[in-house]
């Protein structure tokens, strides 16, 4: 089992021990000690004092509670050098005084739980429109043996994005319910609908494999996401509307997950693909919260000479029907097995056709109107 992958470069494991282990009461009793103290070199003293304490603490992977705002070692060390890198005795108080901010007070934005006092602390959410992922998460029930799912880490970064804890994350095309898995681990709860039967029994078995230490309500179900009443799921749930709709749809007929012509895979043409389509988000936005975001997450197609980019069609089908487009990003395309085994043979293509073979799709991120 593989946890650690690369993110733009940048190593990421779900098994680092980055959070301190500290008592927050005595923390914020230094900090106020600290600010105390009459003149620059007591004011250091102190700060070095509790700078000593701190690289001795123990560490954890674990967050900690919620009424406590989490702390991890890099970041607050590097706020303490600039306490100490200060020239002047009203500097290295207002740093101190940004830290104690930092400590006792938790601001966030109506988006997410990210709190903007400690904003360094999130190193592993991606703020850039371009990711470049190296492997897909394989820890806990991810295991990746579905045929065109996608990997864990983009409905992980879209929650911690544009969801609060406890609210509810809804996915049409639930495929093996890499969602659900990522809601049990983040604490958002989660409904999926999948056309295909026999792929929701064993994406139920996954989803119950992984722990569910939030106690958030996850429920698979098996039916045709264009005509299916998301409002009663929705309700009987215990919910009144949806807070994110994360869409990963067929690439067209790139992959048939089945011989159901109700499956988007089975389009006759790239029309009839889009009007598909278009009839899931009808029947799906509704239920969005005003202000709230969906997760669109498609790649193009090469056909007949022709390069056809679904993923701006799909934008134009999204923002049709209201929606404005928030962000692009574009992310790395990890190849099947099939073309990494031919990919002298896919290159030569390329050279005598004209095209580029394809590294990327897209995650659209758009907004309903308040």
């Amino acid at each position: 089992m593989n946890n650690t992958y690369t993110v733009n470069g940048k190593m990421i494991s779900r098994s680092e021990h980055e959070y301190l282990v500290v008592d927050p009461v005595e923390l914020v009793r230094r900090i106020d000690e600290i600010l105390k103290q009459p003149d620059i070199t007591l004011l250091k003293e102190q700060v070095i004092s509790l700078r000593t304490v701190l690289q001795s603490a123990s560490t954890d992977s674990e967050t900690p509670a919620r009424d406590f705002p989490p702390l991890k070692l890099k970041p607050l060390m590097e706020e303490i050098r600039q306490i100490l890198d200060a020239y002047t005795y009203e500097r290295a108080r207002y740093y101190v005084q940004r830290l104690q901010k930092g400590l006792t007070e938790i601001k966030t934005s109506t988006l997410n739980d990210v709190n903007l006092r400690r904003w360094k602390n999130y190193d592993e959410i991606i703020t850039d429109s371009l990711w470049t992922i190296d492997r897909r998460d394989g820890s806990g029930a991810h295991l990746g043996w579905y045929w065109g799912n996608y990997i864990p880490q983009i409905p992980h970064q879209l929650m911690l994005r544009y969801t609060k804890q406890d609210e509810l994350v809804v996915d049409p095309f639930l495929g093996s319910g890499t969602t659900l898995i990522e809601c049990r681990r983040l604490g958002r709860h989660g409904l999926g609908v999948e056309l295909n039967p026999a792929t929701i029994d064993r994406a139920r078995q996954l989803i119950e494999d992984e722990a569910n230490p939030h106690n958030v309500v996850t429920r698979a179900v098996a039916g045709d996401s264009r005509t299916f009443d998301f409002g009663t799921l929705v309700r009987d749930a215990g919910f009144e509307a949806v807070d994110l709709y994360l869409m990963h749809p067929p690439y067209h007929d790139i992959i048939q997950f089945t011989a159901d012509q109700n499956d988007l895979s089975n389009a006759n043409s790239t029309d009839e693909f889009l009007r598909m389509f278009g009839e899931v988000l009808d029947n799906t936005l509704p239920l969005l919260r005003k202000g709230r975001f969906v997760g669109i997450v498609i790649g193009d197609k090469y056909s007949q000479g022709e390069w056809i980019p679904l993923g701006f069609y799909c934008l134009q089908e999204a923002t049709k029907r209201g929606l404005s487009l928030k962000s692009i990003v574009v992310k790395n395309f990890d190849q099947t097995k099939g073309k990494r085994r031919q990919k002298a043979l896919w290159r030569y293509r390329a050279l005598v056709g004209g095209f580029y073979v394809f590294k990327h799709e897209y995650i659209l991120i758009l907004r309903k109107p308040e």
